[in-house]
């Protein structure tokens, strides 16, 4: 029975559709200003409590109402039109771990009704509506991430204990009031996914009014991924089923970070967009910095650009930050409404849309135990890491979709479903292409459906089973988010014919269609049936297939045709010659015509159709169409010729010939390194057997410290620097455990051997490694990760949990006689708890190492208020970086490794308290009295520029150029350096060290630049602009003409504030600048851009040539600077011409022997690199030369220089150096700016904190 639909979708729809509402901000945030203790979240209430309760911000509901009102209040009253209930954790799996899942149900209500309280009162004041939203948050525990890297296949929660706990608490937000419900901080589709079915089942089932649900994922990573792995086009599509009327991004990252996420999301949305960003990136401190202003602008950005309907804040964010999104977003009209796609798309951690260019999609057959002996085998003996090989396998040889069966008799279907689809999620390289999910039985589509986070492809329903449960299980696949494969099959039995398949599909499609099931997530398979089977009636099966996918192609829109290719060939089981040539030939006809959008079929056996040898071919497409009456006799005949020769070989059918991948060539180092980057478990034992026996390491232990942890070493460095990302990780954590697992009984057995020696008895434990996240926080997740890396490289490691207090640790600590004590936390109050367990090791006398890490914690925060209270304390940014430092703090070398730490950790906190002392600058106001002052009468400025304007060079002569390059940085590039008195080119040539190399180097640059000339490689644009300029005090005033009455730019400076020598001047740009009103000067830019040499590096490293890849750069370098110099000359000598005579020799222009200066924005002279757009606009430089700039002002093609250009005599290089704040406020001030922004783009120059 369905429900009743809430009036708040009309009246969201007609606000979304006239203006950007607003969300409220972190409530976590608010409630922490409160700084409550133990006491004040146990209340009266709860006072006798067994378990501490202090960071369960949902209790407080309960226990501090008025507080938790006030928040909802003040954000109201701030501009949020949408108030989220303090309901983050409020289900039973979360609240588990405060052992108050009990009281569920009474948390939701209470916080409903305070929501709605505030809501009204603020109502009321304001005269606006504000909507209430439910909030559920992403639990503690995910479907689709393993908790222990020895079982991947291993789930801490299910799929349906996710839908009980969120139909729960949907329930008691429902009844308490809500106007929508919002799914939010989603790092797991699948959990999401459980959320919407909950949501959906209520609505659609139990009667509940539907409300609107809104839905907002979480990229947590720099790869821009969820944490389960998801693009954000993956993650979109994992949520559109689920009758949502928003979808965005919230937490883990501030607006800058956010924008390329929010800005996709937006081109692909069919609903509405929301956006609230936390504030900024957590700083060194744990806490978030960024001021209202700045996220305000940044949403006045994305709104400008329209990009969103919803914005509001996250993590640290106030009501100060929302009444500033309000008004910065008030005038702009919101993004349209996002059109509905009819294109068929599913995902696994990657998009695949069924659009034109795909062509046709090979979905992978060999995960189907009855279409695999290999595979079914490898099922019953239960070997699933070689089952997850086949699958890896396929996706390697091109499969887009994996197909999985696990219908037998014998085999529990349910379990190895479940078992085989986790599995798979634990491999990024195979999880990231969709899966089909294949049974005839619907409990075990169903257990595939609860196990699968992307939007898959189920296979099949179909009418046998009648129209109501036809119905029953087509509206529950919607629900669990996935397309349709619909068999020909009705009542009556199979369609076999051609009128039959096209009279069973019309008539399921028409019922789905009016049902609701969207037309483009059906895939009709109309039976492909056998052939050759030497009964008549089946020799035109092939032919009735393609004339029925070719009508539902035509007449039944929206709809997609897939089939079971290897049904074709069955008759000829053993020959896969013949088998493989039929499906190519069926394939190619269909794949043409456009009738088929899909096939089972094994990608990496097909041969392509003008390799089949041409009589075979002739036989098998006289079979497919049915040309001669005896075209079945004919390739039957083939077949035992087959199987004669066969017999006459000794019963092979064929050669095989074992393709061998290339790295499996290489030394065992480095197939080691390979493996574990990759995740590869294959051959990971061998491998590691070889490095036991060859000799190369005498002690098994060796091969652990050396090539595997380099292995994990490098896996650290790719996954900090985002080319890796959380599910990768933990799989090379899989083939390390496995790696260590063939040491181990190698290592046991020399323990034995040295009790039994005379050297000694006595036999050294593993490691251990107690974890804990710290008191009031419960986030464990990153925790867990550490706990099972460790775990995997053979430390044992003590998990106590979350929300550990300090007594507990240290006492757990003595207990286990442990070696390294971690700390884990998510929230800023964590980092205050690690310091208290800090002080109370160093009181109790500890000389373990203590090891930090979370989400707010920083190295910086480490070296500040951590380690000074116990010196063994060290930060670990990642999981995967945590073997290493453990291994270092335990080695036998440690006592190096903590005098590293410790000076770095020194430098660290003097640089951070040195900058917070007072340095001797000279306030603004000084140095501008004690400026350079140019006598502009006695030295006047230059003459009017020859051309003023902007003017183009194109396609200037490279061989110009490349008279002018100055070749010492050239060697710079490739650390090729003299000694004296042979520095610099070309005396380099003859150092006895390296002049041979460099010599043979400068050869080989020839050589290519005579190819580049030769070729027109590289094309080298510019453009000059000369411009009527004046100074006014800092700044430089450009005009649009001679008459200079209308101002079109201005250039901002920064003045030297360092203290100076009495009677040196404090300088700026400015100052070589005539001042307004005294004399007309003028002011040159230009920008530069050399073309091509990306192209070419690209192809280099294709044909894996890196040193012609570096060397197509480093020329590229040198030609753009060398341009530079020959466009500046042609300015000086020509274009203005403010000399009349000048050497032209290259070596003077190096040592820029010229009258004149060319500084670059974001250099020494004028360290913003913001000037560089004034340069840009006046220039119109990306139109006239292509030269573009990023985001952070960096120029495309990388080899470009841009600069401005000064003429007067007095003009010279100079340093801005630090400033002070008076100069920020007023550079602030000069150019519209808030203080923040200044501060933040000119943070390496200020000299303030």
């Amino acid at each position: 029975m369905r429900g009743e639909r809430s009036p708040a979708f009309e009246e969201l729809e007609e606000l979304f559709q006239k203006r950007i509402l607003i969300l409220d901000g972190g409530m976590g945030t608010m409630l922490q200003r409160y700084k409550l203790e133990e006491a004040d979240f146990r209340g009266e209430e709860f006072k006798n409590a067994t378990k501490e309760v202090k960071g369960n911000n949902d209790l407080l509901c309960l226990t501090q109402p008025v507080k938790v009102w006030d928040v909802h209040y003040k954000y109201a009253v701030a501009g949020a039109d949408i108030l989220g209930t303090n309901t983050f954790n409020a289900q039973a799996v979360s609240q588990s771990d405060y052992e108050t899942q009990h009281l569920v149900r009474r948390i939701n209500l209470a916080a409903a009704k305070i929501c709605r309280d505030a809501a009204d009162q603020a109502s009321c004041e304001t005269g606006r509506r504000i909507f209430v939203a439910g909030v559920l948050g992403p639990l503690n525990r995910t479907a689709s991430i393993s908790p222990s890297v020895e079982r991947p296949d291993y789930r801490n929660i299910t799929y349906d204990e996710i839908v009980a706990a969120y139909t729960e608490q949907a329930t008691a937000l429902l009844e308490g009031g809500v106007d929508v419900l919002m799914v939010e901080t989603i790092f797991d589709s699948l959990n999401a996914k459980a959320a919407l079915f909950a949501l959906n089942t209520l609505f659609d089932d139990a009667g509940y009014t539907r409300v609107p649900i809104m839905v907002s994922g979480t990229i947590t990573d720099l790869s821009g991924r969820t944490l389960s792995g998801q693009t954000v086009e993956a993650f979109y599509l994992s949520m559109r089923h689920g009758n949502i009327i928003s979808i965005g991004l919230n937490c883990a990252l501030g607006c800058r970070e956010m924008r390329p996420y929010i800005q996709r999301l937006a081109q692909i949305s069919e609903g509405y967009v929301t956006c609230y960003p936390n504030a900024g990136l957590p700083n060194a401190m744990g806490g978030y910095d960024e001021p209202p202003e700045d996220m305000a602008r940044d949403m006045n950005d994305f709104a400008t650009n329209g990009w969103v309907n919803l914005v509001g804040g996250c993590c640290g964010t106030t009501p100060d930050h929302i009444h500033a999104m309000a008004m910065a977003v008030k005038s702009i009209p919101p993004r349209p409404k996002g059109q509905r796609s009819t294109t068929l798309a599913i995902s696994g951690l990657e998009p695949l849309y069924f659009t034109n260019h795909i062509g046709f999609c090979n979905i992978g057959e060999r995960c189907n135990l009855s279409g695999s002996l290999k595979f079914k085998r490898l099922v019953k003996e239960g070997k699933w890491e070689e089952c997850l090989e086949v699958a890896r396998k396929q996706v390697e040889e091109g499969a887009m979709v994996l197909d999985v069966n696990m219908d037998d008799g014998l085999i529990d279907g349910v379990a190895a479903m479940t078992r085989f689809l986790n599995l798979l999620a634990s491999d990024p390289d195979v999880a990231r292409v969709p899966v089909m999910i294949d049974s005839s039985k619907f409990h075990v589509i169903e257990a595939g459906l609860k196990c699968t986070q992307g939007t898959p492809i189920v296979n099949s329903i179909s009418l046998k089973v009648g129209k109501e449960e036809f119905l029953r299980q087509a509206r529950l696949i919607r629900r669990y988010g996935a397309a349709v494969v619909v068999m020909a099959f009705d009542e009556n039995g199979q369609a076999s014919d051609y009128d039959s398949k096209i009279r069973i599909c019309k008539r399921a499609y028409d019922m789905l269609v009016a049902d609701g099931f969207p037309a483009e997530n059906i895939v009709f398979d109309p039976n492909v049936l056998t052939i050759c089977t030497g009964m008549e009636e089946h020799n035109n099966y092939a032919v009735d297939f393609m004339n029925a996918a070719a009508w539902i192609k035509a007449n039944l829109p929206g709809a997609k045709v897939s089939g079971g290719i290897s049904n074709l060939s069955f008759s000829f089981r053993g020959f896969e010659v013949i088998r493989m040539a039929m499906h190519s030939a069926f394939l190619k006809k269909m794949i043409a015509d456009g009738s088929l959008d899909m096939a089972i079929v094994n990608a990496g056996a097909l041969p392509v159709y003008t390799d089949i040898e041409p009589g075979l071919l002739q036989l098998v497409e006289d079979a497919i169409y049915n040309r001669t009456p005896d075209s079945s006799e004919r390739i039957l005949e083939y077949a035992d010729r087959l199987k004669a020769e066969a017999a006459a070989r000794g019963g092979a059918e064929e050669a095989k010939v074992t393709k061998v991948d290339e790295w499996r060539n290489a030394p065992v180092e480095e197939r080691l390194l390979h493996a574990l980057i990759k995740g590869i478990v294959e051959f990971i034992e061998n491998d590691v057997e070889e490095a036991r026996t060859c000799g190369k390491y005498e002690r098994p232990l060796h091969i652990i410290e050396g090539p595997l942890m380099d292995g994990m070493g490098k896996v650290g460095e790719l996954f900090g620097s985002g080319k890796m990302f959380l599910p990768q990780v933990i799989k090379s954590a899989r083939v390390m455990k496995k790696a260590v697992a063939v040491l181990v009984p190698y290592m046991e057995a020399e323990k034995l051997a040295l009790i039994d020696s005379p050297k000694g008895k006595s036999v050294s434990r593993s490691k251990r490694v107690l974890m804990a996240t710290v008191k009031g926080d419960v986030h464990d997740i990153g925790k867990n990760i550490v706990g099972v890396v460790l775990g995997c490289n053979s430390y044992e490691v003590i998990d106590l949990g979350v929300m550990v207090s300090c007594e507990k640790i240290l006492a757990a600590a003595k207990e286990y006689d442990v070696d390294v004590i971690g700390l884990s936390g998510l929230i800023t109050p964590s980092l205050d708890e690690m310091v208290h367990v800090a002080k109370e090791m160093k009181k109790m006398g500890f000389k373990i190492p203590l090891m930090v890490g979370g989400a707010t914690t920083s190295k910086q925060h480490t070296a500040v208020k951590i380690q000074p209270h116990y010196h063994k304390t060290v930060h670990v940014l990642d999981a995967s970086k945590s073997v290493v430092t453990v291994a270092n703090m335990l080695g036998s070398n440690n006592e190096e490794f903590w005098e590293e730490v410790h000076e770095t950790y020194q430098e660290i906190a003097e640089d951070y308290l040195a900058n917070q002392k007072d340095r001797v600058y000279k306030p603004l106001a000084f140095c501008r009295e004690n400026a350079l002052k140019i006598d502009f009468v006695a030295n006047p400025p230059a003459p009017r520029p020859r051309k003023l304007g902007t003017i183009t060079i194109s396609d200037y002569p490279l061989e110009k150029i490349v008279s002018r390059i100055d070749w010492s940085p050239f060697f710079s590039v490739w650390q090729v350096r003299g000694t004296y008195p042979n520095r610099g080119f070309p005396k380099l040539f003859n150092c006895p060290t390296v002049g041979v190399e460099a010599k043979r180097l400068f050869d080989d640059a020839q050589e290519m630049i005579k190819d580049i000339i030769a070729t027109r490689s590289f094309r080298a644009k510019a453009v000059v602009k000369l411009m009527p300029v004046n100074s006014v005090g800092d700044d430089i005033e450009v005009y649009e003409d001679d008459t200079r009455v209308e101002k079109i730019a201005t250039f901002f400076g920064l003045r030297q504030q360092a203290e100076k020598e009495r009677g040196e001047p404090y300088l700026c740009i400015s100052d070589f600048i005539a001042p307004k009103g005294v004399a007309p000067d003028y002011l040159g830019s230009l920008v530069v851009g050399i073309f091509g040499a990306d192209k070419m590096s690209e192809q280099y490293e294709k044909d894996n040539d890196g040193y012609r890849s570096i060397m197509i750069k480093a020329l590229a370098d040198r030609f753009a600077e060398a341009f530079t110099e020959e466009v500046h000359r042609i300015i000086r000598t020509d274009l203005w011409g403010f000399v009349e005579r000048e050497t032209s020799e290259t070596a003077d222009l190096i040592q820029m022997q010229y009258q004149g200066i060319r500084p670059a924005p974001g250099y020494p002279s004028q360290p913003d690199h913001t000037e560089m757009a004034t340069i840009w606009r006046l220039g119109e430089v990306e139109e006239r030369t292509g030269v573009k700039l990023s985001e952070s002002y960096a120029m495309m093609p990388a080899a470009s220089v841009s600069a401005l250009v000064f003429a007067h005599a007095q003009s010279k290089y100079f340093a801005v150096g630090k400033i002070q704040k008076d100069q920020a406020k007023d550079y602030a001030a000069r150019k519209g700016w808030y203080l923040d922004r200044v501060e933040s783009q000119l943070s390496s120059s200020l000299a303030y904190d």
